[in-house]
């Protein structure tokens, strides 16, 4: 005997963009403390820059497959 569901329509799924990059901004925020406590503030910057870069190069390469 075979069961099949009844077609439904589907609820949209909720936008969590906004949640996510107010949740990205607070880790990074703690995570740069950290660093700069450690290390200085010169690896907050290097390593800030080079966040900049590979999210640039991410940027670039998604508008090329798009």
């Amino acid at each position: 005997m075979e069961v099949r569901m009844e077609p439904r329509s589907r609820m949209p799924a909720p936008d969590y963009t906004t949640a996510n990059l107010v949740l990205i901004f607070v880790n990074m925020l703690w995570i740069f403390g950290v660093i700069w406590v450690q290390f200085g503030l010169g690896a907050v910057v290097i390593l800030g820059a080079l966040l900049n870069h590979l999210i640039t190069r991410l940027e670039y390469r998604l508008r090329q497959q798009g």
